[in-house]
């Protein structure tokens, strides 16, 4: 059965194909059918595979090679997949929470005139995803890379007839594409120094090439991080991620909850070699994260659309896996990668099915009282929100309680505190979100009117919110082998003593984040409103509102810099230069039309004279 390991990827892309093909000529039930069935075909195929790998003796491996891709002057690339313990993982995490989303997308969607085209872009993700962690060489790995950003950019622009839509879709990309062209270069140091890009030989070969803390190390592995920080939403390029919350809702959880943003994490996990031979770059991984998240809580706290809340807590948790990761946790990082997309797509799905109710609203303020009108996605949100908040015993809590623990363990201190910090402002926006829109009377408009809320039902909406709360509640009690590709540093006496401790901080940390929701958004409004208007109040508000002001940072650096450029160079001087070579032929063509004067003597003239510059010209040289 793992001979038809290839088979993973292959049926999302002939999904892909079909729908892309068939266009308008596929009905809606068809396409529903083709782009789902795709990928419960390869859920099935690797759930099945899952079950005969873990059959395997531990810390076994599979490789199959397809092809070779090209073989030029001893660079020949293979198109290989590569199964084990890690890559088992994500396969699994794409393909099973892939498809209820693609479950859900096919009640979301339905009456739009585009419909296969969405079922076309969401396969073709999903397949570039699974070629980006089944890759055996970072060529193919890279391949992938690009691809979820193309898929990516397509789904955030479906909606292109908004000219909003559009730009979000062109800054994700433009975004993404500063850390794919540091990732390429990183690519290209990797191959000069150590001659292949095949990851088993680049994590063998590195340790014996290269010195720990070496410029050239160093380099690779500070522009691997800078692909990770694009694709990942982290600082310094983070400002995509909120924008792309214009596409549709299905799409926000694919991406952002269980797919593309993690492939930053999976990056740093599958190299983690390189990374520890470049100590300063790592650790910088753990502040990358650390800051991230506590920037992405802040901006959180201030923001109004209910998916846009959603797209900065995966910014925050994405910020989690980077600390661990630099921490040098790396099972908990992986292992809160695969809890966090059960919690974020049940969130994210959930925020789908309450925009749909709310008539398209995505203003909390605008909603209220929805606790009681539609029940069911109250209480499949609230136990998203659970575990996004680590609350004890659902799945969020194992893995984050593990992050923090081993920060502490591993000596990172500062990371810890970091962590904890983020834990509080977690409970807090999230709460503050659910008390706002799920509790309280219903909102009433300037008119004095309530509008009806549209009930959603059927078992394609119901069905996968149902399967991913049960994900989100005991997903964290599934244990994951990874000891065989991801090292587990030994814990000290000491640290084990206090873990207890820490966790029971870290829990109390998160009650008080909630305790705090509740007082300021559900019992005493005005004391939060009395806050918010204050002086400190009015301008912390705006500046996080802002989100820091990196957009308008980069637009005065870079956007408007370029405008100044291009308004100087208006006539384009590079042109201009080129354009010499044709004036000048064409003035010397003009020049010599005069000696074509149609008689005979100057003809006979001009040829001795020829003659006699040939023959000067050969004696006296």
């Amino acid at each position: 059965m793992l001979d038809l390991l290839f088979l993973v990827f292959t049926f999302p892309l002939l999904g892909f194909l079909v729908l892309a093909l068939g266009r308008t000529r596929i009905s809606e039930n068809a396409a529903a059918v083709i782009g789902v069935g795709s990928i419960g075909l390869s859920a099935l195929l690797t759930a099945t595979i899952g079950w005969q790998f873990y059959q395997l003796p531990a810390g076994e491996s599979y490789t199959q090679v397809l092809w070779t891709w090209m073989d030029v002057d001893g660079f020949a690339p293979r198109f290989a997949l590569r199964l084990d313990e890690l890559s088992m993982l994500m396969m699994c995490v794409i393909t099973g929470v892939g498809f209820f989303i693609h479950l859900f997308a096919s009640w979301y969607m339905r009456g739009d005139e585009a419909y296969p085209r969405f079922f076309a872009y969401m396969n073709l993700f999903v397949a570039a995803m699974l070629f980006l962690v089944l890759g055996d060489n970072l060529l193919f790995l890279y391949f992938g890379w690009e691809g979820v950003g193309l898929a990516s950019y397509l789904l955030i622009g479906f909606w292109y007839k908004d000219a909003a839509n559009g730009a979000a879709a062109r800054k994700a990309f433009v975004v993404t594409r500063i850390g794919d062209t540091f990732m390429a270069i990183g690519l290209f140091i990797l191959f000069h120094g150590l001659g292949t890009l095949d990851i088993q030989q680049l994590m063998m070969l590195a340790p014996q090439k290269w010195a720990e803390g070496g410029p050239m190390v160093t380099a690779a592995a500070l522009l691997l991080l800078g692909g990770a920080v694009g694709k990942s939403a982290q600082l310094p390029l983070q400002t995509w991620l909120p924008d792309a919350m214009a596409g549709p809702t299905p799409v926000s959880a694919l991406i952002h909850a269980a797919t593309m943003v993690t492939a930053g994490v999976y990056l740093i996990a599958r190299t983690h070699v390189l990374f520890e031979l470049a100590p300063d770059v790592l650790n910088l991984v753990g502040w990358v994260g650390g800051l991230t998240l506590l920037m992405a809580g802040f901006i959180a706290l201030t923001q109004s659309d209910i998916k846009k809340i959603l797209a900065y807590s995966t910014m925050s948790q994405i910020g989690y896996m980077f600390l661990a990761l630099g921490a040098g946790a790396y099972q908990p990082a992986v292992f809160h990668l695969m809890t966090h997309a059960f919690f974020k797509a049940l969130l994210f799905l959930s925020a789908g099915s309450v925009i749909l109710a709310c008539h398209h609203e995505q203003d909390i303020f605008k909603m209220g009282g929805l606790r009681k009108q539609i029940p069911f996605t109250f209480w499949v949100f609230l136990i998203g929100s659970l575990g996004l908040v680590a609350f004890p015993l659902t799945s969020g809590f194992f893995s984050k309680d593990q992050i923090l623990f081993q920060a502490w363990a591993y000596g990172h201190r500062e990371f810890y505190w970091m962590g904890l910090a983020g834990a509080f402002m977690t409970a807090l926006y999230t709460f503050r979100l659910i008390f706002i829109a799920f509790f309280g009377a219903p909102h009433v408009d300037e008119h004095g009117h309530t509008h009806e809320i549209h009930k959603p039902h059927g078992a394609d909406h119901s069905l996968p919110l149902a399967v991913l709360a049960v994900a989100a509640l005991f997903g964290g009690w599934i244990h994951i082998p990874l000891d065989a590709v991801l090292p587990q540093a030994a814990i000290g006496e000491s640290a084990e003593q206090i873990e207890h401790t820490l966790m029971a901080a870290s829990v109390l940390t998160s009650f008080a984040g909630i305790f705090c929701a509740w007082f300021f958004f559900l019992k005493n409004r005005a004391a939060a409103a009395a806050i918010r208007n204050s002086t400190l109040g009015t301008l912390l508000f705006r500046w996080w509102r802002a989100a820091f002001g990196f957009d308008w940072l980069y637009d005065k650096l870079f956007v408007q810099t370029y405008l100044f450029l291009v308004r100087v160079n208006r006539r384009d001087v590079a042109d201009q230069t080129i354009g010499l070579i044709p004036r000048l032929t064409m003035a010397l063509n003009a020049q010599f039309t005069h000696t074509q004067t149609g008689q005979l003597r100057w003809y006979a003239g001009a040829t001795a004279a020829g003659a006699v510059v040939v023959v000067a010209a050969v004696i006296l040289l």
